[in-house]
């Protein structure tokens, strides 16, 4: 177990005072078996007042209505969670579904739905192509498949920074051999469901190892994104194919969702007459408390 505090601090700065529109907050993880919320923090300024509920996947969001104008939005959240990792990669895998291809159970593609079906174009089959590749034969070991998969895309594509919004579509990532954790988590959950996995994106934080003298990874400071891949008998598998991570304890998941668009942790608006945007800073921190000293 490791007990972490993550602080994500965001500020968008105007020209001139403008008036704040409705905002979307997508920055608090809920409790699960293996990520526990110990205490959570939102700062707010201008001031606002908070309304939280649960989205169509679950996730907790908080609606927040601005009471004032300004010419800065400050929001900063500070978390303190414990982190529960597997002893060991050991997967209990239906028996049915151990080796790939396999075929869920008519609940489950039900239940997985759109989670299954491809959602980028692909009219010349690269995106299929580039995901088949990996099976060598069949039947394989379904495991192995996907670890091969997430392993192989930090070796083949080039981590890079980018500053615009929004995600790559999965064609462009291959294409360009190239991109950001979000873009490498949607190339790899679409060749999931081309080869007919159920798979959602993840949207979180990533805590570097090398913090406490362990081998650093690629995308800690600032928010991360990963896959999760349903497995029968095993459930959601963590899959962070930046890092040819399977469920690592420093993956801190806070929303999970169909598509990286609907994973902004922020969205609003803002109106202000004259008014421009100048730009925005994020600062994200993530750091282990030694648990023995507890």
């Amino acid at each position: 177990m490791k007990l972490l505090t993550v602080r994500h601090a965001t500020s968008y700065r105007y020209s001139a005072p403008v008036a704040f529109g409705p905002h979307r907050l997508m920055l608090r993880p809920r409790d699960s078996h293996d990520l526990r919320l110990i205490d959570a923090e939102l700062a707010l300024s201008p001031p606002g007042t908070v309304r939280w509920m649960h989205d169509v996947f679950g996730n907790s969001v908080a609606l927040v209505d601005f009471s004032a104008p300004a010419a800065e939005l400050s929001i900063i959240s500070t978390l303190k969670i414990e982190r529960y990792a597997l002893a060991k990669l050991d997967f209990p895998i239906a028996p049915e579904a151990e080796n790939y291809p396999f075929m869920h159970s008519a609940d489950e593609r039900s239940d997985l739905g759109r989670l299954r079906e491809r959602h980028y174009p692909d009219p010349h089959g690269v995106v299929e192509q580039w995901a088949r590749q990996f099976v060598l034969e069949t039947p394989t070991n379904t495991f192995n498949l996907l670890a091969t998969m997430n392993a192989a895309m930090r070796g083949s594509f080039a981590y890079r920074t980018r500053e615009e919004e929004g995600t790559q579509a999965p064609l462009e990532t291959i294409t360009n051999k190239s991109g950001t954790c979000r873009d490498f988590a949607l190339l790899f959950i679409e060749a999931a469901r081309v080869l007919g996995f159920g798979a959602r994106f993840v949207s979180g934080y990533l805590y570097d190892p090398a913090l406490d003298g362990g081998t650093a990874v690629q995308g800690a400071g600032t928010t991360h994104a990963w896959a999760d891949i349903y497995l029968p008998g095993a459930g959601w598998v963590e899959f962070d194919p930046t890092n040819a991570l399977v469920a690592g304890e420093n993956l801190i998941r806070v929303a999970v969702t169909r598509d990286p668009s609907q994973a902004a942790p922020i969205s609003g608006t803002f109106s202000g007459d004259g008014a421009k945007y100048l730009g925005m800073d994020v600062d994200v921190t993530v750091h282990a408390e030694d648990t023995a000293r507890r």
